[in-house]
């Protein structure tokens, strides 16, 4: 079967809606490599969009779900539950960057596990109202469409929207936006649009992802833990895209010294399994009454046994270090490469999450366009690269941090190459 007969028949059996990148069709994965259906093979510096900080099939995560598969695969946790779902809970509660006695719980999608954060968010409270900003992505549900920062493709066609979801700016110094413009903005909110005491959650991500990697500033996490203290307001750091090392460390929020109260956790928390989870402090978790959370398959226990094999192999590969070593050979290579492409204008991220933006030399202002010539450039060469950000400029890396030395570096000489312009 070649990729022109599948994309053909891909055209035929499925929409339009979702959208897909390549033109090739996956046969077999291992650690970083994705090898096609014609036998070509491609360095995946997207890891199935963040989820494969462990890498593809990784050994001791095909040994979890092998051992579950001949225990048992569904009972619904909420009817018959089981061990390994109370063991997860609390190993994330002991690593959560929360203050306090805390509480998880497990939902399948990144979207859901930040429905469910509004949902007990506003249990919790009584209130409505959730503030999100401009460049935020939360998922692709009506909740979670309405939080998310970014219309192009997320919304076109869609609304209306929920009700009580207000924005605003998040910090960018490439944009021109600080830290204290991002909280006089959340004050005109209060004073136009909804009263703090309406407000149930902030709800922001330490490192936006598809608003391109933009990193918040330690004093930007510190105004929005004092706006959430003096107004009752429920802190929700999404960390669906930044969890489980990528970062450097275990979450994005462990950088700084201001925690919140609920995160939200996907992607690689079961290295390609759908899970996702809600941690947070236990009085606030326990707001929504019995049977108020859940799901059919919320807390599969198959998804659950490789949940705790990435924590297993997270700590005995050291991958928060390898998280920080890769990324500083990364960055030291994007920093050699804006001496010879002058549209690449910044650099930035924490650990793995690393990002690239690009602006046209000639007009000066962000160009899609730009980053699209460096991303076909570089999968002609084999290499896998994803873009991102309001104005689809920026590229970002996310390899498996598993990923062998030799083939690392073979990636970044093919970055320099898809990089001269």
């Amino acid at each position: 079967m070649s990729n022109n007969e599948l994309h053909q028949r891909r055209l035929s059996a499925t929409p339009r809606g979702v959208g897909v990148m390549c033109n090739f069709f996956a046969q077999t994965a291992e650690n970083s490599t994705i090898t096609d259906v014609e036998g070509k093979q491609y360095i995946d510096f997207a890891a199935g969009i963040a989820v494969l900080n462990t890498g593809h099939r990784h050994p001791r995560l095909v040994q979890a779900i092998e051992q579950q598969l001949h225990a048992f695969t569904h009972t619904a946790y909420q009817i018959v539950p089981y061990e390994s779902y109370v063991a997860l809970a609390e190993k994330i509660n002991a690593a959560a960057p929360i203050v306090g006695p805390k509480k998880t719980a497990f939902f399948t999608t990144g979207a859901e596990a930040v429905e469910n954060a509004v949902k007990i968010a506003r249990a919790h409270t009584g209130r409505p109202g959730v503030i999100a900003f401009s460049g935020g992505f939360h998922g692709r549900t009506y909740m979670t469409m309405a939080l998310t920062g970014k219309v192009a493709p997320y919304k076109i066609g869609f609304g209306p929207f929920p009700g009580s979801v207000f924005h605003a700016p998040y910090p960018s110094e490439l944009s021109g936006i600080s830290t204290e413009d991002a909280v006089k903005a959340i004050d005109r909110l209060f004073k136009s649009d909804i009263e703090a005491t309406q407000v149930a959650a902030i709800i922001f991500e330490p490192v936006q992802g598809e608003g391109g990697f933009n990193v918040a500033p330690p004093e930007f996490v510190a105004a929005i833990r004092e706006i959430c203290n003096s107004h009752g307001i429920v802190m929700i750091a999404d960390e669906v895209q930044s969890g489980f090392a990528r970062t450097g460390k275990m979450f994005a929020m462990n950088h700084y010294s201001h925690q919140p109260d609920l995160m939200t956790m996907a992607k690689s928390l079961a290295g390609g399994m759908p899970l996702s989870g809600v941690v947070g402090k236990a009085e606030i978790m326990d707001a929504p009454a019995p049977g108020g959370l859940g799901g059919t398959y919320a807390g599969n226990p198959l998804a659950v046994a490789s949940a705790h094999a990435v924590l297993d192999v997270i700590a005995d590969e050291k991958l928060c270090l390898r998280a920080q070593t890769l990324g500083e050979r990364l960055t030291s290579r994007l920093r050699e490469i804006t001496a010879t492409c002058p549209a690449l204008v910044e650099i930035r991220g924490l650990g793995s999450m690393v990002a690239a933006e690009f602006y046209d030399p000639a007009t000066g202002e962000p160009s899609a366009a730009v980053a699209q010539q460096v991303q076909k450039r570089a999968l002609e060469q084999g290499l896998l690269l994803l873009t991102c950000g309001q104005n689809g400029n920026v590229i970002r890396f996310l390899y498996p941090l598993t990923i062998p030395d030799a083939q690392f570096d073979q990636a970044l000489d093919i970055i320099k190459t898809a990089t001269q312009m």
